[in-house]
């Protein structure tokens, strides 16, 4: 009995034994397989280490190495202004930057989203070389209903009466396209554009413009009233022709051209003779 129970138990070991040395050779076989597969999927794209957020960085924060962290990244799908080893984030001596836009956990760090090397997240920082800010005055209806933020581009209606008492120009207020493509950089004293689906109600919006353009809005502001349009996403080219409309234009009138009759200059006479010949001499009117 022994002898049988001795018997079994060896078979049994044996047994055990090679399932065991099977599942390990099965194992490893396809770990094998796995790791030829991810190197010649790795080495079929090439990567590159950028600096991504460890966290979620908000509007006016400063970036410091403990925010960021190396990872690699597909370098064919590289964002543009992304930092790596050949494009360091930190420079040694070099002043701190700050977060200009709200940068997500794990998104790569641009340069579109920080501030230059000691500057603040000012109006100042998203203003272009030539550019200037200017602020027009806004409410529900002239705004957009609250929905304008920063990074918007806008075109601007100005409506007002033309000067001039010319009888060819027409009465009535019109409504003039004045300036497009202009950028916001900031809603109110807010230049930050956070919560992009709930609407604020603005009083005022700055915008950058060119010194000529700020000349023609300053003029248009104190003269009418501005209105702002929002535009499209890929909407980028001005109007071809220029844009006016006055309530003929919309009633589908035309203008009326007035005709002023010129009275005509009083004429006085007088007849004499001269020779054989009778004419007539003009003389100053008395009546």
């Amino acid at each position: 009995m022994r002898l049988i129970f001795g018997l079994v138990l060896l078979i049994g070991l044996a047994l055990a034994g090679g399932a065991v040395y099977m599942a390990q050779t099965y194992i490893g076989s396809y770990e094998q397989a796995l790791e030829a597969e991810r190197s010649r999927t790795s080495g079929s794209v090439p990567l590159v280490k950028i600096y991504l957020a460890k966290r979620t960085l908000s509007y006016g924060e400063p970036i410091t190495p403990e925010d960021v962290y190396l990872a690699q990244y597909p370098r064919e799908s590289l964002p543009e202004g992304t930092y790596s080893a050949s494009h360091p984030l930190f420079v040694e001596n070099e002043e701190r930057r700050v977060v200009l836009r709200d940068i997500e956990m794990n998104e790569a760090i641009l340069a579109v989203k920080l501030s230059e090397p000691g500057a603040e997240a000012g109006l100042t920082s998203r203003l272009e070389k030539g550019q200037r800010a200017f602020t027009i005055e806004v409410d529900v209806a002239s705004g957009v209903s609250g929905f304008l933020r920063p990074g918007d581009r806008v075109e601007v209606y100005w409506t007002g009466r033309p000067p001039g008492t010319d009888p060819a120009v027409r009465r009535g207020d019109v409504t003039r396209l004045i300036e497009t493509n202009v950028r916001l950089i900031a809603i109110d004293q807010n230049s930050n554009s956070t919560q992009p689906g709930q609407a604020t109600i603005a009083r005022t919006v700055t915008v950058a413009a060119t010194p000529t353009q700020v000349a023609s809005l300053a003029t248009a502001q104190t003269s009418g009233r501005l209105t702002l349009s929002l535009m499209g996403l890929d909407e980028e080219d001005a109007p071809a022709a220029p844009v006016e409309v006055d309530m003929s234009t919309i009633l589908g009138q035309e203008a009326e051209v007035q005709t002023v009759e010129v009275e005509k200059p009083t004429v006085c006479t007088m007849r004499m003779r001269r020779g054989s010949e009778i004419v007539n001499v003009e003389i100053p009117c008395t009546n």
